[in-house]
């Protein structure tokens, strides 16, 4: 469900490292309690993120929650498709519903964060409380 190569955070967030770029987005977990996703805040390319510090915000029918960075450096990429097309992060939230590329500054940040199966018991856990 999660894929392997993903690292999760404990608010709900995955980080993809390939190289010196992260890929970032939300979990299935995450849009699931979100609901119906009807707009997406995220940075411009170019602006300095932090580790644990807010990245942008998803806005439901339920509610807006903030996106906070798995890892630090600078964004690279915005995917645009959200802007026009908030829902896709309901519909592939692991996939072409990414949120930002980050250009690493600290590559072993995301080693910090917890495996897939770690994530799915940590949701399932959470889920269930």
């Amino acid at each position: 469900m999660y894929p392997e190569n993903f690292r999760y955070t404990k608010e709900h967030e995955w980080v993809n490292v390939e190289g010196a770029t992260g890929t970032v987005g939300i979990t299935d977990h995450a849009q699931k309690e979100l609901g119906d996703i009807v707009y997406v805040d995220l940075p411009k390319v170019g602006a300095v993120i932090e580790k644990g510090k807010t990245l942008g915000s998803v806005e439901s029918v339920k509610a807006v929650s903030d996106v906070y960075s798995p890892v630090s450096g600078e964004v690279v990429a915005v995917n645009e498709l959200l802007t026009s097309s908030p829902e896709k992060l309901n519909e592939d939230p692991h996939g072409a519903a990414w949120l930002v590329k980050i250009k690493l500054s600290s590559p072993q940040e995301a080693a910090d964060l917890m495996s897939a199966a770690d994530y799915q018991k940590y949701a399932g856990e959470e889920s269930s409380a």
